[in-house]
């Protein structure tokens, strides 16, 4: 079996060519200038030599390019540093048993989009019965019980949610980012949680395109989601989370007899 290479470079037409595509917009009107600018802006992001495979007018005063080239960087396996997951990937069967036999009661989940980010696909495809990619949201899962407040939630709705629903565990989606926007209001939130919840705090996670997963702990969070997590790997988080914390006597004891909720897996 051939060994896999430690460094690697880009590859584009051949085999280790180091090609990279590009796009930018450019505050210049769409002329032989602007392309000029834009090839020199590419040298110096290290494409050389830059081909401008594609300009196009945006507007009468800005620009939008394609960059092909070639860059000289290449990437070294052994430093690269990932997020490796630290619970078990559960299916809804064992989701809902687990938390029946240790929680018995239902896993109390709050989700919203807060402050002005009015994009609710993501916290839709995590927490609604239709979920995304084939897989079954939060709300299909028996034993999770799920209030979703939709879009452009201030910080304060969420923390009184919370606690009026005994929280277990909150969710929080950010998909505007302009000016670091998500980082801004993740940390209020996760300050506000900090103060509204001293002594049994909930399981706090935050997820969109733009978040680093390596970033949980400089945002005060439990647990960063990108691009591409299902609804299953969330609620395997929560009955991770909820339930470690429980075990070291960080969540309340297990409140009795509340009702079975309605859902679709046992």
């Amino acid at each position: 079996m051939e060994a896999r290479p430690q460094v690697i470079r880009p590859y584009g037409d051949t085999s280790d060519d180091g090609m990279v595509q590009v796009s930018f917009t450019l505050p210049l009107p769409h002329d032989r200038r602007a392309e000029a600018a834009a090839r020199q802006l590419a040298v110096k992001m290290g494409i050389d030599p830059p081909l401008v495979a594609h300009a196009r007018a945006v507007g009468e005063a800005h620009t939008f390019f394609v960059i092909y080239g070639p860059v000289a960087h290449q990437v070294d396996l052994a430093t690269v540093e990932v997020t490796e997951r630290e619970f078990p990937l559960l299916n809804p069967r064992e989701i809902n048993t687990t938390i029946r036999r240790t929680l018995r009661r239902k896993l109390s989940v709050v989700g919203a989009c807060v402050g002005t980010d009015a994009h609710t696909v993501g916290i839709d495809a995590i927490l609604n019965l239709k979920g995304v990619a084939g897989e079954k949201g939060l709300e299909y899962y028996r034993e999770l019980k799920v209030t979703n407040l939709g879009a452009q939630v201030p910080v304060p709705d969420l923390i009184r949610a919370a606690q009026a629903e005994h929280a277990d565990a909150i969710l929080v989606s950010q998909v505007v980012t302009q000016r670091d926007a998500h980082l801004r209001n993740t940390r209020e939130v996760a300050a506000a949680v900090r103060a509204a919840f001293p002594r049994r705090r909930p399981v706090l996670v935050v997820g969109g395109p733009r978040f680093d997963e390596r970033m949980a702990e400089d945002l005060g969070v439990d647990r960063v989601f990108g691009p591409g997590t299902t609804p299953r790997e969330v609620a395997s988080y929560l009955v991770h989370a909820v339930i470690e914390r429980q075990s070291s006597g960080q969540r309340e004891p297990a409140r009795q007899g509340e009702p079975s909720g309605r859902g679709g897996a046992s």
